[in-house]
């Protein structure tokens, strides 16, 4: 599904309670649910609004925002996702994975407009891909499928190394669970090993590239 697409269905769920029960019109109101820090999160907002003002939604003028970040605490996702149900909005906007998971989780008739890395069928978010079902639907880019694809590609750059360190955010156990198992079978097929590292933030992040550098460095 292409970006204009998305933004689309985003704008029209907003509007299907409205619609639905004949009401006079009223501003539509998003709920958006992030697992990460709001801070973190900045340029898909601007995206989001951008994208929506593209198909005649503009943000305090016929469309509002209902924001809540998880602060990359995966632990928090359902309390703020029960409380954007509590507050009746028409259309929750949810990603990465664990924040699919959890408004789906808060809720059977709010819609909700997903986009994760990961295959939503396999984590159950939708029944299938062609018929999603229910009152969840959205995008995914497959990140864990194309995870091979991404060593295969390494491999043709990069012959020579073996050991290939895969970052992973340990609190979307999930995806890191599949992520690690299919690269590693990946890598075995290609005669390379894989060491998971963890990092849930960028100061984790840039804490384990530090490490992996130091140890390549001293040969540990």
């Amino acid at each position: 599904m292409k970006r204009r697409d998305f933004l689309a269905l985003l704008g029209g769920a907003a509007a299907w309670p409205l619609a639905a029960r004949g009401q006079q019109p009223a501003m539509p109101v998003v709920g958006f649910l992030s697992t990460r820090a709001s801070g973190d999160d900045l340029h898909l907002v601007a995206a989001v609004r951008r994208g929506l003002r593209e198909t005649g939604f503009i943000e305090d003028q016929n469309v509002a925002f209902e924001y809540r970040f998880a602060e990359n605490q995966n632990d928090r996702l359902p309390a703020l996702a029960a409380d954007l149900v509590r507050r009746q909005v028409p259309v929750i906007t949810a990603g990465p994975t664990p924040a699919a998971l959890a408004a789906k989780a808060a809720t059977t008739t709010i819609a909700i407009v997903f986009e994760v890395a990961t295959d939503p069928v396999a984590v159950g978010l939708v029944a299938s891909l062609s018929r999603p079902g229910g009152n969840v639907t959205g995008v995914t880019n497959l990140g864990v499928e194309i995870a091979p694809k991404r060593l295969e590609l390494l491999h043709e750059l990069l012959p020579p190394v073996t050991n290939i360190a895969l970052l992973i955010n340990p609190t979307s156990p999930v995806v890191a669970e599949a992520l690690l198992r299919d690269s590693q079978a990946a890598a075995r097929a290609i005669g390379k090993s894989i060491k998971a590292v963890n990092a849930n933030s960028e100061s984790e992040l840039e804490a384990a590239r530090a490490r992996e550098r130091h140890r390549h460095r001293t040969g540990g």
